[in-house]
């Protein structure tokens, strides 16, 4: 199955509200980061939880259970990336293509179950790096190789905006019973 890559610079939602999932930057505090995190990967662990997660709705739309495995990837990458961010002046962020990733995991094949430990696993790990944040450290620059420009603070808002999107994408909120 061919794929439309997925080529839009998503960094526009931290400067206007998402129209399609309602994420609005703007209205979240950095205090409630790690938080935010711990409650959008309790949603996903439901989601995962369900009975039909590795249905496609459609022959081009990821199941459940792929938007699972990328949330988590994604999760994965940010912490790294948060490191990075804590560790080296300046960095420079790799590309990660998230399509290649979900031929190359073959994320339609993993265990639901796995999946939801693991994207569990991933949320915490971000929300106790972003809790142990000093005052000093969010404002801490690094960019991806395209030219965007990110602060501690402003990369998690960006991710952040991911797992919310993709749990719009599957029809799903936070405290769904799915």
């Amino acid at each position: 199955m061919t794929f439309t890559p997925d080529t839009k610079d998503w960094t526009w939602v931290l400067e206007r509200p998402c129209p399609d999932c309602g994420f609005d930057a703007s209205a979240i505090d950095r205090a409630g980061l790690g938080e935010a995190f711990r409650s959008i990967t309790a949603a996903w662990v439901e989601v995962l939880a369900g009975d039909v997660v590795d249905r496609r709705p459609a022959p081009a739309t990821w199941s459940s259970l792929e938007y699972g495995c990328h949330v988590r990837d994604v999760l994965r990458l940010a912490s790294m990336r948060i490191y990075l961010l804590q560790t080296k002046d300046d960095p420079t962020f790799s590309d990660w293509d998230q399509d290649e990733t979900a031929i190359a995991e073959r994320y339609s094949a993993q265990g639901p179950t796995v999946v939801a430990t693991e994207l569990g696993d991933a949320g915490r790990l971000l929300a106790e790096r972003l809790d142990g944040l000093g005052d000093d450290e969010w404002w801490r620059t690094g960019s991806r190789s395209n030219g965007s420009a990110f602060t501690i603070e402003t990369l998690s808002l960006y991710i952040l905006h991911d797992p919310i999107h993709h749990l719009w994408d599957v029809g799903a909120e936070a405290g769904d019973e799915r």
